[in-house]
């Protein structure tokens, strides 16, 4: 039998990626690490803190745009529920907007895809000492486009507009009134500088506020 050399204290890992190639790749190139053990892997981000409650991981890596729950909102269930856990976003979309959102939610990492696995493992490990890690491009670019100038109330109806929703749906959905529904969208696509909801919505999400 082979013997195993990984250490007695591994970092135990949770892995939430939908892409059943993409996570099972990561796994296994992070598994080959001495020191970190992946622990669980989910594909959904609903699954993210009953897995991180169950496996109880130290760093928990988590894609941004997930089915169920989007990372950036299981980061915040994380943080209430399993505080002990560090969250490290790693995304395929190096978006501003998304790594405000992440510090608001209590990440301590921010990275995208395309950097070498050595680097990913060396956050990992940095993370788990307490530092902050993010992807100095990233950082550069969040610094200079600033906040995002939407209101929480302006998000919520850009998104329930999605899918050719009317301002009736979205009335209903979010228990407004239409001409409250109006008027948001009215001053999102001002803010955003474009010409119609369907633009704002497109808009805000590739700066990362939605």
């Amino acid at each position: 039998m082979p013997r195993d050399h990984r250490p007695a204290k591994s970092i135990r890992v949770l892995l939430a990626e939908d892409q059943g190639m993409m996570r099972g790749a990561l796994a296994l190139l992070l598994g080959m690490e001495e020191d970190i053990e992946v622990v669980a892997q989910v594909a959904a981000g609903d699954k993210i803190v009953d897995a991180a409650l169950l496996h109880r991981p130290d760093v928990a890596l988590l894609d941004i745009e997930l089915p169920g729950m989007s990372g950036l909102d299981a980061a915040a269930e994380l943080r209430e529920q399993v505080p002990d856990c560090r969250v490290l976003i790693l995304t395929t979309f190096g978006r501003p907007g998304y790594l405000r959102r992440a510090m608001e939610a209590g990440a301590a990492g921010f990275l995208v895809k395309d950097g070498p696995v050595e680097e990913l493992a060396g956050s990992i490990r940095r993370v788990l000492t307490g530092e902050t890690v993010i992807d100095p491009a990233l950082a550069a670019a969040a610094l200079s486009a600033g906040p995002s100038p939407l209101t929480a109330r302006e998000c919520d109806v850009l998104r329930a507009s999605a899918d050719g929703a009317t301002v009736a749906d979205i009335a209903s959905a979010l228990r407004l009134s239409e001409s409250t529904v109006r008027n948001y969208l009215s001053s999102a696509i001002g803010k955003t500088g474009t010409r119609n909801r369907t633009e704002a919505m497109r808009e805000a999400r590739r700066q990362g506020w939605l």
